[in-house]
Protein backbone atom coordinates (compact mmCIF):
# COMPACT_ATOMS: atom_id res chain seq x y z
CA UNK A 1 0.00 0.00 0.00
CA UNK A 2 1.18 3.47 -0.52
CA UNK A 3 2.36 5.95 1.82
CA UNK A 4 -1.43 8.23 1.10
CA UNK A 5 -3.82 5.58 1.04
CA UNK A 6 -2.34 4.29 4.73
CA UNK A 7 -2.69 8.07 5.71
CA UNK A 8 -6.03 8.08 4.97
CA UNK A 9 -7.16 5.03 6.50
CA UNK A 10 -5.39 5.83 9.28
CA UNK A 11 -7.59 9.31 9.24
CA UNK A 12 -10.20 7.69 8.80
CA UNK A 13 -10.34 5.11 12.11
CA UNK A 14 -8.90 8.33 13.82
CA UNK A 15 -12.22 10.21 13.04
CA UNK A 16 -14.47 7.28 13.16
CA UNK A 17 -13.50 6.56 16.69
CA UNK A 18 -14.14 10.37 17.63
CA UNK A 19 -17.30 11.52 20.09
CA UNK A 20 -19.70 13.42 18.61
CA UNK A 21 -19.12 16.43 20.68
CA UNK A 22 -22.39 17.26 22.16
CA UNK A 23 -24.34 16.69 18.68
CA UNK A 24 -26.17 13.86 20.08
CA UNK A 25 -28.02 15.44 22.91
CA UNK A 26 -29.22 18.23 20.25
CA UNK A 27 -30.66 16.18 17.47
CA UNK A 28 -32.35 13.99 20.70
CA UNK A 29 -34.35 16.98 21.54
CA UNK A 30 -34.88 18.30 18.34
CA UNK A 31 -36.52 14.93 17.49
CA UNK A 32 -37.95 14.35 20.83
CA UNK A 33 -39.41 17.78 20.71
CA UNK A 34 -40.79 17.05 17.23
CA UNK A 35 -42.48 14.10 18.11
CA UNK A 36 -44.08 14.76 22.00
CA UNK A 37 -45.14 18.34 20.91
CA UNK A 38 -48.17 16.43 18.31
CA UNK A 39 -48.63 13.50 20.46
CA UNK A 40 -49.70 16.13 23.30
CA UNK A 41 -51.56 17.78 20.81
CA UNK A 42 -53.08 14.19 20.03
CA UNK A 43 -53.99 13.88 23.28
CA UNK A 44 -55.82 17.15 23.67
CA UNK A 45 -58.42 16.18 21.03
CA UNK A 46 -59.09 12.37 22.09
CA UNK A 47 -59.19 13.42 25.84
CA UNK A 48 -62.23 16.26 24.51
CA UNK A 49 -63.85 14.07 22.08
CA UNK A 50 -64.08 11.60 24.85
CA UNK A 51 -65.54 13.99 27.19
CA UNK A 52 -68.51 14.91 25.07
CA UNK A 53 -69.21 11.38 24.06
CA UNK A 54 -69.37 10.61 27.81
CA UNK A 55 -71.88 14.16 27.96
CA UNK A 56 -73.97 13.94 25.21
CA UNK A 57 -74.25 9.82 26.93
CA UNK A 58 -75.47 11.11 29.70
CA UNK A 59 -77.54 14.13 29.03
CA UNK A 60 -79.55 12.03 26.06
CA UNK A 61 -80.02 9.14 29.25
CA UNK A 62 -81.10 12.00 32.04
CA UNK A 63 -83.12 13.24 29.46
CA UNK A 64 -85.80 10.70 29.06
CA UNK A 65 -85.32 9.55 32.34
CA UNK A 66 -86.87 13.22 33.25
CA UNK A 67 -89.08 13.40 30.61
CA UNK A 68 -91.03 9.98 31.41
CA UNK A 69 -91.28 10.43 34.92
CA UNK A 70 -92.82 13.81 34.83
CA UNK A 71 -96.37 14.66 36.59
CA UNK A 72 -97.56 16.01 32.48
CA UNK A 73 -96.21 16.48 28.76
CA UNK A 74 -96.21 20.59 29.71
CA UNK A 75 -93.69 19.75 32.43
CA UNK A 76 -91.61 17.10 30.48
CA UNK A 77 -90.01 18.89 28.00
CA UNK A 78 -88.77 21.65 30.47
CA UNK A 79 -87.59 18.58 33.06
CA UNK A 80 -85.48 17.11 29.61
CA UNK A 81 -83.86 20.21 28.72
CA UNK A 82 -83.08 20.87 32.43
CA UNK A 83 -81.46 17.63 32.93
CA UNK A 84 -79.69 17.52 29.39
CA UNK A 85 -78.20 21.08 30.80
CA UNK A 86 -76.90 20.04 33.90
CA UNK A 87 -75.06 17.10 31.83
CA UNK A 88 -73.62 19.24 29.42
CA UNK A 89 -72.05 21.55 32.42
CA UNK A 90 -70.48 18.84 34.28
CA UNK A 91 -67.95 18.43 31.10
CA UNK A 92 -67.47 21.68 30.42
CA UNK A 93 -70.07 22.06 27.67
CA UNK A 94 -71.97 24.97 27.96
CA UNK A 95 -72.48 25.89 24.11
CA UNK A 96 -73.32 24.22 20.83
CA UNK A 97 -75.18 21.53 22.46
CA UNK A 98 -79.21 20.45 21.78
CA UNK A 99 -81.54 17.70 22.98
CA UNK A 100 -83.87 16.69 20.56
CA UNK A 101 -87.11 14.48 21.63
CA UNK A 102 -89.61 12.46 19.98
CA UNK A 103 -92.22 10.30 20.82
CA UNK A 104 -93.77 7.69 19.37
CA UNK A 105 -97.10 8.16 19.53
CA UNK A 106 -99.86 10.40 21.17
CA UNK A 107 -99.72 11.50 23.77
CA UNK A 108 -96.03 10.73 24.91
CA UNK A 109 -96.38 10.01 28.23
CA UNK A 110 -99.22 7.10 27.67
CA UNK A 111 -98.33 3.64 29.71
CA UNK A 112 -95.53 1.78 27.84
CA UNK A 113 -94.57 4.69 25.40
CA UNK A 114 -91.37 5.19 24.01
CA UNK A 115 -89.92 8.47 23.76
CA UNK A 116 -86.32 9.14 22.02
CA UNK A 117 -83.96 11.32 22.84
CA UNK A 118 -80.74 12.50 20.75
CA UNK A 119 -77.80 14.75 22.80
CA UNK A 120 -75.96 16.84 20.67
CA UNK A 121 -72.55 18.64 20.66
CA UNK A 122 -69.68 20.19 18.32
CA UNK A 123 -66.61 19.62 19.71
CA UNK A 124 -64.13 22.60 18.76
CA UNK A 125 -60.62 21.17 18.57
CA UNK A 126 -58.14 23.13 20.59
CA UNK A 127 -55.50 25.39 19.29
CA UNK A 128 -56.70 25.64 15.98
CA UNK A 129 -56.23 29.53 14.66
CA UNK A 130 -59.10 30.99 13.28
CA UNK A 131 -57.49 31.61 9.76
CA UNK A 132 -57.11 27.61 10.00
CA UNK A 133 -60.64 27.21 10.45
CA UNK A 134 -61.97 27.24 6.92
CA UNK A 135 -59.42 25.32 5.50
CA UNK A 136 -59.35 21.93 8.08
CA UNK A 137 -62.03 20.52 9.83
CA UNK A 138 -61.90 22.55 13.56
CA UNK A 139 -65.07 20.98 15.07
CA UNK A 140 -66.13 17.30 15.57
CA UNK A 141 -70.08 16.75 15.80
CA UNK A 142 -70.59 14.14 18.54
CA UNK A 143 -74.29 12.89 19.76
CA UNK A 144 -75.87 9.99 21.26
CA UNK A 145 -79.52 8.57 21.24
CA UNK A 146 -81.71 7.10 23.83
CA UNK A 147 -84.78 5.57 24.32
CA UNK A 148 -86.44 5.83 27.63
CA UNK A 149 -90.23 3.87 28.32
CA UNK A 150 -92.65 5.47 29.82
CA UNK A 151 -93.84 3.07 33.45
CA UNK A 152 -96.55 0.87 31.95
CA UNK A 153 -98.36 1.41 35.30
CA UNK A 154 -97.71 5.33 35.66
CA UNK A 155 -98.78 6.37 32.23
CA UNK A 156 -100.59 9.56 32.28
Amino acid sequence: MSRAIRGWCRWIRLRAGRADQGRAIVEFVFLGVLMVVPLIYLVLILGRVQAAAYSVTTAAREAGRAYTTASSESDAAGRAQAAARIAFSDFGFDSGTSVRVVCDGSPCLRSDGRVSVTASVVVQLPLVPAFLADAVASAVPVSATHVASVDRFGGR
